[in-house]
Protein backbone atom coordinates (compact mmCIF):
# COMPACT_ATOMS: atom_id res chain seq x y z
CA UNK A 1 0.00 0.00 0.00
CA UNK A 2 1.31 3.73 -0.68
CA UNK A 3 0.63 6.17 2.27
CA UNK A 4 0.52 9.62 1.35
CA UNK A 5 -0.02 12.16 3.99
CA UNK A 6 -2.75 14.78 3.76
CA UNK A 7 -1.79 18.45 4.23
CA UNK A 8 -4.14 20.10 6.68
CA UNK A 9 -4.56 23.38 5.13
CA UNK A 10 -6.84 22.92 1.74
CA UNK A 11 -5.00 24.72 -0.50
CA UNK A 12 -2.25 21.66 -0.33
CA UNK A 13 -4.63 18.83 -1.52
CA UNK A 14 -4.70 19.25 -4.88
CA UNK A 15 -0.72 19.32 -5.22
CA UNK A 16 -0.68 16.39 -3.22
CA UNK A 17 -2.81 14.10 -5.66
CA UNK A 18 -1.54 14.74 -8.39
CA UNK A 19 0.65 11.88 -8.41
CA UNK A 20 -2.51 9.63 -7.92
CA UNK A 21 -3.87 8.35 -10.87
CA UNK A 22 -7.24 8.49 -11.97
CA UNK A 23 -7.32 4.58 -12.26
CA UNK A 24 -8.97 1.62 -10.51
CA UNK A 25 -7.51 1.11 -7.28
CA UNK A 26 -8.49 0.50 -2.87
CA UNK A 27 -8.15 2.87 -0.60
CA UNK A 28 -8.30 3.24 3.29
CA UNK A 29 -8.92 6.53 3.88
CA UNK A 30 -7.83 7.29 8.18
CA UNK A 31 -9.48 10.10 9.61
CA UNK A 32 -7.77 11.76 12.60
CA UNK A 33 -9.88 9.99 15.38
CA UNK A 34 -11.88 6.57 15.00
CA UNK A 35 -11.93 3.91 12.76
CA UNK A 36 -10.76 3.98 8.69
CA UNK A 37 -12.83 4.03 5.80
CA UNK A 38 -12.19 1.35 2.80
CA UNK A 39 -13.21 1.44 -0.40
CA UNK A 40 -12.73 0.69 -3.60
CA UNK A 41 -13.44 2.78 -7.20
CA UNK A 42 -12.40 2.96 -10.87
CA UNK A 43 -11.48 7.17 -10.63
CA UNK A 44 -9.01 7.32 -7.47
CA UNK A 45 -7.75 10.61 -7.36
CA UNK A 46 -11.58 11.96 -8.30
CA UNK A 47 -13.09 9.61 -5.52
CA UNK A 48 -10.39 10.51 -3.30
CA UNK A 49 -10.88 14.55 -4.14
CA UNK A 50 -14.30 14.71 -3.70
CA UNK A 51 -13.99 12.64 -0.52
CA UNK A 52 -10.89 14.81 0.80
CA UNK A 53 -12.90 18.17 0.08
CA UNK A 54 -16.10 16.93 2.19
CA UNK A 55 -14.06 15.93 5.02
CA UNK A 56 -12.24 19.23 4.86
CA UNK A 57 -9.10 19.45 7.19
CA UNK A 58 -10.25 15.57 9.35
CA UNK A 59 -8.39 13.34 7.27
CA UNK A 60 -5.14 12.61 8.79
CA UNK A 61 -3.82 9.93 5.76
CA UNK A 62 -4.66 8.00 2.66
CA UNK A 63 -3.52 4.53 2.31
CA UNK A 64 -3.92 3.03 -1.54
CA UNK A 65 -2.83 0.38 -4.21
CA UNK A 66 -3.45 0.03 -7.97
CA UNK A 67 -5.79 -2.73 -8.95
CA UNK A 68 -6.48 -4.32 -12.56
CA UNK A 69 -9.44 -6.07 -11.73
CA UNK A 70 -12.20 -5.93 -9.44
CA UNK A 71 -12.09 -9.76 -8.06
CA UNK A 72 -8.35 -8.38 -7.36
CA UNK A 73 -10.04 -5.07 -6.03
CA UNK A 74 -12.56 -7.49 -3.75
CA UNK A 75 -9.49 -9.59 -2.48
CA UNK A 76 -7.40 -6.51 -1.27
CA UNK A 77 -10.62 -5.35 0.43
CA UNK A 78 -11.43 -8.76 2.19
CA UNK A 79 -7.81 -8.43 3.56
CA UNK A 80 -7.62 -4.87 4.68
CA UNK A 81 -11.05 -5.17 5.87
CA UNK A 82 -9.88 -8.26 8.06
CA UNK A 83 -7.10 -5.56 9.70
CA UNK A 84 -8.67 -2.73 9.82
CA UNK A 85 -12.27 -3.21 10.66
CA UNK A 86 -13.02 -4.95 13.60
CA UNK A 87 -14.94 -7.97 14.26
CA UNK A 88 -17.72 -7.56 11.99
CA UNK A 89 -15.76 -6.43 8.75
CA UNK A 90 -17.97 -9.11 6.84
CA UNK A 91 -20.72 -7.05 7.62
CA UNK A 92 -18.63 -3.38 6.54
CA UNK A 93 -18.04 -4.95 3.30
CA UNK A 94 -21.41 -6.62 2.72
CA UNK A 95 -19.63 -10.26 2.02
CA UNK A 96 -22.44 -13.00 2.65
CA UNK A 97 -21.15 -16.72 1.84
CA UNK A 98 -22.72 -18.78 -0.94
CA UNK A 99 -24.92 -22.04 -0.45
CA UNK A 100 -23.75 -25.60 -1.15
CA UNK A 101 -25.46 -28.40 -1.44
CA UNK A 102 -24.06 -30.49 1.63
CA UNK A 103 -24.48 -34.55 1.82
CA UNK A 104 -23.99 -34.88 6.00
CA UNK A 105 -21.54 -38.11 5.91
CA UNK A 106 -21.32 -38.16 10.42
CA UNK A 107 -25.05 -38.98 10.42
CA UNK A 108 -25.50 -43.01 10.76
CA UNK A 109 -28.56 -42.31 8.21
CA UNK A 110 -27.05 -39.79 5.60
CA UNK A 111 -29.19 -36.63 4.16
CA UNK A 112 -28.59 -33.74 2.34
CA UNK A 113 -28.95 -29.65 3.45
CA UNK A 114 -28.55 -26.58 2.14
CA UNK A 115 -25.79 -24.29 4.11
CA UNK A 116 -23.71 -21.63 3.57
CA UNK A 117 -21.21 -22.95 6.05
CA UNK A 118 -18.56 -25.40 5.51
CA UNK A 119 -17.93 -27.21 8.91
CA UNK A 120 -15.25 -29.94 10.13
CA UNK A 121 -17.63 -33.01 10.05
CA UNK A 122 -17.33 -35.63 8.01
CA UNK A 123 -19.38 -34.46 4.91
CA UNK A 124 -19.32 -33.87 0.82
CA UNK A 125 -20.12 -29.89 -0.10
CA UNK A 126 -21.47 -29.25 -3.53
CA UNK A 127 -20.99 -25.62 -4.68
CA UNK A 128 -20.71 -22.80 -4.57
CA UNK A 129 -24.06 -21.74 -6.04
CA UNK A 130 -25.32 -18.36 -7.65
CA UNK A 131 -28.13 -17.86 -4.71
CA UNK A 132 -29.67 -20.70 -2.40
CA UNK A 133 -32.87 -21.02 -4.47
CA UNK A 134 -30.60 -22.36 -7.26
CA UNK A 135 -28.98 -24.67 -4.84
CA UNK A 136 -32.67 -26.25 -3.31
CA UNK A 137 -33.48 -26.82 -6.94
CA UNK A 138 -30.69 -28.78 -7.82
CA UNK A 139 -30.58 -30.59 -4.35
CA UNK A 140 -34.34 -31.29 -5.05
CA UNK A 141 -34.00 -32.66 -8.44
CA UNK A 142 -30.97 -34.86 -8.27
CA UNK A 143 -32.30 -36.59 -5.05
CA UNK A 144 -35.35 -38.00 -7.56
CA UNK A 145 -32.62 -40.34 -8.89
CA UNK A 146 -32.13 -41.98 -5.51
CA UNK A 147 -33.72 -43.13 -2.69
CA UNK A 148 -31.85 -40.81 0.36
CA UNK A 149 -34.36 -39.65 2.77
CA UNK A 150 -35.34 -36.20 2.33
CA UNK A 151 -36.40 -35.48 6.44
CA UNK A 152 -34.33 -33.33 8.76
CA UNK A 153 -34.82 -35.08 11.88
CA UNK A 154 -32.65 -37.62 13.76
CA UNK A 155 -34.12 -40.63 13.12
CA UNK A 156 -35.21 -43.42 15.57
CA UNK A 157 -36.08 -46.31 13.61
CA UNK A 158 -39.62 -48.05 14.21
CA UNK A 159 -41.66 -50.08 12.28
CA UNK A 160 -44.28 -47.55 14.02
CA UNK A 161 -42.60 -44.75 12.53
CA UNK A 162 -45.50 -43.07 10.21
CA UNK A 163 -43.24 -42.33 7.42
CA UNK A 164 -43.54 -39.61 4.19
CA UNK A 165 -44.97 -39.51 0.72
CA UNK A 166 -41.56 -40.24 -0.37
CA UNK A 167 -41.43 -43.63 1.25
CA UNK A 168 -44.63 -44.64 -0.28
CA UNK A 169 -43.88 -43.30 -3.62
CA UNK A 170 -40.49 -44.93 -3.28
CA UNK A 171 -38.56 -42.60 -3.84
CA UNK A 172 -36.79 -43.14 0.13
CA UNK A 173 -35.93 -46.79 0.79
CA UNK A 174 -37.73 -45.91 4.49
CA UNK A 175 -34.78 -46.43 6.90
CA UNK A 176 -37.21 -44.97 9.68
CA UNK A 177 -39.51 -47.84 9.39
CA UNK A 178 -36.38 -50.19 9.28
CA UNK A 179 -37.54 -51.21 5.79
CA UNK A 180 -33.76 -51.47 5.54
CA UNK A 181 -30.62 -51.22 7.47
CA UNK A 182 -27.82 -49.03 8.38
CA UNK A 183 -24.87 -50.52 6.47
CA UNK A 184 -27.85 -51.11 3.01
CA UNK A 185 -29.04 -47.09 3.54
CA UNK A 186 -25.30 -46.79 3.60
CA UNK A 187 -24.64 -47.67 0.11
CA UNK A 188 -27.21 -44.92 -1.39
CA UNK A 189 -25.43 -42.43 0.81
CA UNK A 190 -21.98 -43.81 -1.46
CA UNK A 191 -23.63 -43.37 -4.98
CA UNK A 192 -25.02 -39.80 -3.72
CA UNK A 193 -21.38 -39.27 -2.70
CA UNK A 194 -20.09 -40.50 -5.76
CA UNK A 195 -23.04 -38.10 -8.08
CA UNK A 196 -21.58 -35.77 -6.55
CA UNK A 197 -17.78 -35.66 -6.58
CA UNK A 198 -18.57 -36.94 -10.14
CA UNK A 199 -20.58 -34.36 -11.13
CA UNK A 200 -23.28 -36.79 -12.10
CA UNK A 201 -20.67 -38.67 -14.46
CA UNK A 202 -21.16 -41.83 -11.96
CA UNK A 203 -25.10 -42.13 -12.91
CA UNK A 204 -24.59 -40.46 -16.90
CA UNK A 205 -21.63 -42.46 -18.25
CA UNK A 206 -23.10 -46.15 -16.98
CA UNK A 207 -26.92 -44.99 -18.05
CA UNK A 208 -25.43 -43.99 -21.32
CA UNK A 209 -23.21 -47.54 -21.81
CA UNK A 210 -25.89 -49.57 -20.88
CA UNK A 211 -28.48 -47.51 -23.91
CA UNK A 212 -26.23 -48.11 -26.74
CA UNK A 213 -25.55 -51.61 -25.40
CA UNK A 214 -29.51 -52.02 -25.61
CA UNK A 215 -29.92 -50.35 -29.02
CA UNK A 216 -26.88 -52.88 -30.47
CA UNK A 217 -29.04 -56.13 -28.82
CA UNK A 218 -31.62 -54.07 -30.92
CA UNK A 219 -34.16 -54.12 -27.29
CA UNK A 220 -35.53 -50.91 -28.28
CA UNK A 221 -37.95 -50.47 -25.79
CA UNK A 222 -35.27 -51.05 -22.94
CA UNK A 223 -33.12 -48.53 -25.16
CA UNK A 224 -35.64 -45.90 -25.46
CA UNK A 225 -36.50 -46.31 -21.47
CA UNK A 226 -32.83 -45.72 -20.74
CA UNK A 227 -32.48 -42.74 -23.16
CA UNK A 228 -34.63 -40.92 -20.98
CA UNK A 229 -33.24 -41.93 -17.80
CA UNK A 230 -29.78 -40.50 -19.40
CA UNK A 231 -31.58 -37.40 -20.53
CA UNK A 232 -33.14 -36.78 -17.22
CA UNK A 233 -29.57 -37.35 -15.39
CA UNK A 234 -28.22 -34.30 -18.24
CA UNK A 235 -31.60 -32.31 -17.43
CA UNK A 236 -30.39 -32.73 -13.27
CA UNK A 237 -26.24 -31.96 -13.84
CA UNK A 238 -27.47 -28.90 -16.44
CA UNK A 239 -28.63 -27.59 -12.70
CA UNK A 240 -25.66 -26.82 -11.26
CA UNK A 241 -24.37 -23.41 -11.46
CA UNK A 242 -21.08 -22.62 -13.19
CA UNK A 243 -18.81 -22.73 -10.40
CA UNK A 244 -20.69 -25.86 -8.71
CA UNK A 245 -18.32 -28.57 -8.05
CA UNK A 246 -17.50 -31.67 -4.96
CA UNK A 247 -15.86 -28.57 -2.68
CA UNK A 248 -12.18 -30.87 -3.05
CA UNK A 249 -12.26 -31.39 -6.81
CA UNK A 250 -13.25 -27.40 -7.03
CA UNK A 251 -10.29 -26.46 -9.49
CA UNK A 252 -10.32 -23.07 -11.37
CA UNK A 253 -7.89 -20.48 -12.75
CA UNK A 254 -9.53 -16.66 -13.06
CA UNK A 255 -7.57 -14.83 -16.11
CA UNK A 256 -7.76 -10.76 -15.08
CA UNK A 257 -6.37 -7.82 -16.56
CA UNK A 258 -3.20 -6.03 -13.95
CA UNK A 259 -2.92 -2.69 -13.06
CA UNK A 260 0.50 -2.82 -14.91
CA UNK A 261 1.42 -2.73 -18.45
CA UNK A 262 1.57 -5.71 -20.19
CA UNK A 263 0.76 -7.60 -17.54
CA UNK A 264 -1.58 -10.33 -16.93
CA UNK A 265 -3.03 -11.41 -13.79
CA UNK A 266 -3.76 -15.30 -12.85
CA UNK A 267 -5.78 -16.45 -9.96
CA UNK A 268 -5.20 -20.03 -8.50
CA UNK A 269 -8.11 -22.16 -6.95
CA UNK A 270 -6.95 -25.76 -5.89
CA UNK A 271 -9.02 -28.33 -4.39
CA UNK A 272 -11.61 -25.81 -2.86
CA UNK A 273 -8.54 -23.19 -1.55
CA UNK A 274 -7.54 -19.97 -3.19
CA UNK A 275 -3.89 -20.04 -4.12
CA UNK A 276 -3.38 -16.41 -4.58
CA UNK A 277 -2.29 -14.55 -7.81
CA UNK A 278 0.76 -14.41 -10.22
CA UNK A 279 1.73 -12.66 -12.71
CA UNK A 280 2.08 -12.97 -16.60
CA UNK A 281 4.47 -10.44 -18.02
CA UNK A 282 4.61 -9.94 -21.95
CA UNK A 283 8.12 -7.47 -22.25
CA UNK A 284 10.57 -10.10 -23.05
CA UNK A 285 13.44 -9.71 -20.58
CA UNK A 286 16.94 -9.50 -22.68
CA UNK A 287 15.49 -8.75 -25.94
CA UNK A 288 14.36 -13.03 -25.97
CA UNK A 289 11.19 -14.19 -26.64
CA UNK A 290 9.64 -16.85 -24.35
CA UNK A 291 6.70 -19.56 -24.51
CA UNK A 292 3.36 -18.89 -23.34
CA UNK A 293 2.10 -22.23 -22.58
CA UNK A 294 5.27 -23.40 -21.14
CA UNK A 295 5.11 -20.43 -18.60
CA UNK A 296 1.34 -21.01 -17.99
CA UNK A 297 2.66 -24.76 -17.02
CA UNK A 298 5.24 -23.63 -14.72
CA UNK A 299 3.11 -21.42 -12.38
CA UNK A 300 0.38 -24.25 -12.36
CA UNK A 301 2.95 -27.05 -11.48
CA UNK A 302 4.14 -24.67 -8.70
CA UNK A 303 0.43 -24.30 -7.17
CA UNK A 304 0.54 -26.59 -4.11
CA UNK A 305 -2.36 -29.21 -3.38
CA UNK A 306 -4.06 -28.87 0.00
CA UNK A 307 -5.04 -26.03 2.75
CA UNK A 308 -3.86 -22.43 2.00
CA UNK A 309 -5.89 -20.80 4.96
CA UNK A 310 -7.73 -21.89 7.92
CA UNK A 311 -11.84 -23.02 7.38
CA UNK A 312 -13.18 -19.40 8.02
CA UNK A 313 -10.98 -17.66 5.28
CA UNK A 314 -11.62 -20.57 3.15
CA UNK A 315 -15.34 -19.57 3.31
CA UNK A 316 -14.32 -15.92 2.60
CA UNK A 317 -12.60 -16.74 -0.85
CA UNK A 318 -15.00 -18.89 -2.15
CA UNK A 319 -17.47 -15.82 -1.27
CA UNK A 320 -15.25 -12.94 -3.08
CA UNK A 321 -14.53 -15.35 -6.17
CA UNK A 322 -18.51 -16.52 -6.77
CA UNK A 323 -19.42 -13.47 -6.24
CA UNK A 324 -17.38 -11.93 -9.19
CA UNK A 325 -17.51 -14.63 -11.49
CA UNK A 326 -22.00 -14.91 -10.64
CA UNK A 327 -22.29 -10.62 -10.86
CA UNK A 328 -23.10 -8.41 -13.76
CA UNK A 329 -19.52 -6.84 -12.92
CA UNK A 330 -16.72 -9.64 -13.81
CA UNK A 331 -13.73 -8.22 -15.52
CA UNK A 332 -11.91 -11.36 -16.54
CA UNK A 333 -12.53 -15.10 -17.54
CA UNK A 334 -12.69 -18.27 -15.30
CA UNK A 335 -11.30 -21.21 -16.42
CA UNK A 336 -12.92 -24.55 -14.61
CA UNK A 337 -10.63 -26.93 -14.35
CA UNK A 338 -12.06 -30.76 -13.69
CA UNK A 339 -8.72 -32.42 -13.37
CA UNK A 340 -5.75 -30.29 -11.72
CA UNK A 341 -2.95 -32.71 -13.68
CA UNK A 342 -4.86 -32.14 -17.36
CA UNK A 343 -5.47 -28.36 -17.36
CA UNK A 344 -6.61 -27.85 -20.85
CA UNK A 345 -3.36 -25.35 -21.48
CA UNK A 346 -4.51 -24.27 -25.23
CA UNK A 347 -7.63 -22.53 -23.58
CA UNK A 348 -5.65 -21.24 -21.03
CA UNK A 349 -3.28 -19.62 -23.40
CA UNK A 350 -6.20 -18.02 -25.37
CA UNK A 351 -7.61 -16.75 -22.48
CA UNK A 352 -4.99 -14.84 -21.62
CA UNK A 353 -4.49 -13.45 -25.52
CA UNK A 354 -8.03 -12.16 -24.99
CA UNK A 355 -7.47 -10.68 -21.60
CA UNK A 356 -4.42 -9.11 -23.21
CA UNK A 357 -5.77 -8.15 -26.25
CA UNK A 358 -8.76 -6.37 -24.46
CA UNK A 359 -6.29 -4.51 -22.11
CA UNK A 360 -4.70 -3.15 -25.19
CA UNK A 361 -7.71 -2.09 -27.08
CA UNK A 362 -8.66 -0.33 -23.67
Amino acid sequence: MIELAIPEHPAGLEPALEGIANVPGVFLLWPRTGKPYLARTNVLRKRLRRMLANLGGNAARVEYELTGSRLESQFLVLELARKHLGPRYREEIRLRFPPYVKLILSNPFPRTTVTARIGRAKAVYFGPFRSRSTATRFESEFLDLFQLRRCQEDLVPSPDHPGCMYGEMGRCLRPCQQIVGIAEYAHEAARVAEFLRSSGRSLAGPAESERERLSREMDFEGAALMHQRAKRIGEVIALRDEMAAELESLHAIAVLPAAEKDTVNLGWLRGGWWKGFSKIEFSMGEGKPFSLDARLRELAQAIEPGPSAGSIERMEHLAVLSRWRYSSWCDGELLMVEDWSKIPYRRLVNAVARIAHAKEQN
